[in-house]
C-alpha cells in the first residue's frame, strides 16, 4: 500500500509541475510589428496552451530596455532582425545560450550562434531591384561591380546607419577585408544617384519613378509589393526585376530574423518551447507567407511570389561574423561618407 501511495504522490506531483510548466506564460520582446509575429504566437499558444504576452518596440529600445532590467526582466524571448542585432545582444549579456536538438537539426549552421545563443527563424536576401527598360541583366553580376563607373548616377541605396548596410559591409570585409572593401565602398558612394534617404521600400518606389534604375535592398520589401492588396503597388512592382548577385562567387548577401532566450528568462523551458515551435513547418509556412522571407528550413517552400524568382546561390558565411565586424563595418562606412 505504501509503495502504491508514494507512486500516487509521484505522479500527482509530476502531473501538477507540468500543468505548471504549461501555465506560465512566454514574455517576448520583438522587434517583428505585431501583425507579422502574432499570427505565430496565436498558433503556438493554440497548440499548447501556453500564453504570450507580447512587448513590440523598435531594435535599440528593446536591447536598451533589456539593459536596464538586468535580471529584473520579464521577458523570456528576444525577436529582432539581423544577425547584427543578435550578435550584439549576445556580447551584451542579454542572451543564454541554449541547446536544442529541434532547432539545431532545422536551422542550418551558417544561419545560428555558433554556441547557441540565437537562432535565425526566417531568411531575406540582399538583392538588386531594377528596371528592365533602363538595365540590360547582362550588366549585372556582383556587389563589387556596384563600384563600376557603369553606374555613375543610378544606384539607389538606404543609409549606412541600417543594420542591412551595415551587415553587408561587414560580410564584404570578411571577403576582401578593410582595404579593398573601402575602395568598393567609396565607388559606390560615387554611383548614388540621391543621397541615402527611406527605407527599402521607398528605394524600389524610386526605382520604378525614375530617379535610379537599381536599388540594392531586402527581396521581402520587393515581396510584399508583389503581394499586396494595393493595386497600385502590384503594378509598381511588376514593372520591375530582381537579380541575385554573386552567382559565380560566395553566393548571395543573406540575413536573418531570428530569436533567442533572454539571460534571465522567467520561464526559461517554455520560451525555447516556442523557439522550437517557430521552426515547425506551420510557424515557417507563416514566416513565408505573411512577410514574403524565405523560410530558415530548407524543407519548407517559400510563398509563390518569392518562388517565382527561381532558386538562387546563397552565402553560407556564418551570420555570427556580421555581429563580430559591425564596428569596422560603420567606422569604414563613415570614412567614405556614407551617410
Amino acid at each position: 500500500m505504501r509503495i502504491l501511495i508514494t507512486a500516487a504522490s509521484a505522479a500527482a506531483v509530476l502531473f501538477t509541475t507540468l500543468a505548471a510548466v504549461a501555465a506560465d506564460p512566454v514574455n517576448v520582446y520583438s522587434y517583428r510589428k505585431e501583425e507579422l509575429i502574432r499570427p505565430i504566437l496565436n498558433a503556438f499558444t493554440e497548440e499548447t496552451g501556453i500564453e504570450v504576452n507580447l512587448i513590440t518596440g523598435n531594435a535599440g529600445e528593446l536591447h536598451q530596455r533589456l539593459k536596464s532590467e538586468g535580471k529584473n526582466t520579464p521577458a523570456d524571448v528576444l525577436v529582432t532582425v539581423d544577425a547584427g542585432n543578435l550578435s550584439r545582444a549576445k556580447e551584451d549579456g542579454l542572451l543564454q545560450p541554449i541547446k536544442s536538438e529541434v532547432l539545431e537539426k532545422y536551422i542550418p549552421e551558417h544561419l545560428r550562434d555558433p554556441e547557441g545563443y540565437w537562432f535565425g527563424l526566417s531568411k531575406r536576401a540582399r538583392v538588386f531591384v531594377y528596371s528592365p527598360d533602363r538595365v540590360d541583366p547582362s550588366e549585372l553580376s556582383t556587389y563589387f561591380d556596384l563600384a563600376d563607373e557603369k553606374w555613375r548616377n543610378r544606384l539607389l541605396i538606404r543609409s549606412s546607419t541600417n543594420i542591412y548596410n551595415q551587415s553587408l559591409i561587414a560580410a564584404m570585409i570578411s571577403e576582401f577585408g578593410e582595404e579593398k572593401t573601402q575602395e568598393w565602398a567609396r565607388g559606390l558612394v560615387a554611383n548614388f544617384a540621391r543621397r541615402p534617404q527611406g527605407g527599402d521600400s521607398d528605394q524600389i518606389h524610386a526605382v520604378e519613378a525614375g530617379e535610379g534604375d537599381l536599388a540594392l535592398v531586402n527581396t521581402y520589401y520587393y515581396g510584399r509589393m508583389l503581394a499586396s492588396d494595393d493595386a497600385d503597388e502590384r503594378a509598381a512592382a511588376q514593372k520591375l526585376r530582381v537579380f541575385f548577385p554573386n552567382q559565380d562567387g560566395r553566393g548571395t548577401h543573406v540575413n536573418v530574423s531570428g530569436a533567442g532566450v533572454t539571460a534571465y528568462a522567467p520561464h526559461k523551458e517554455n520560451a525555447v518551447k516556442l523557439l522550437e515551435f517557430m521552426v515547425g513547418e506551420e510557424a515557417q509556412e507563416l514566416f513565408a507567407n505573411s512577410n514574403q522571407e524565405y523560410p530558415a528550413r530548407q524543407d519548407v517552400a517559400p510563398s509563390k511570389e518569392v518562388a517565382s524568382w527561381g532558386t538562387f546561390k546563397e552565402d553560407n558565411l556564418n551570420l555570427s561574423v556580421l555581429g563580430e565586424l559591425n564596428k569596422e563595418a560603420v567606422m569604414l562606412a563613415d570614412r567614405v561618407g556614407w551617410r
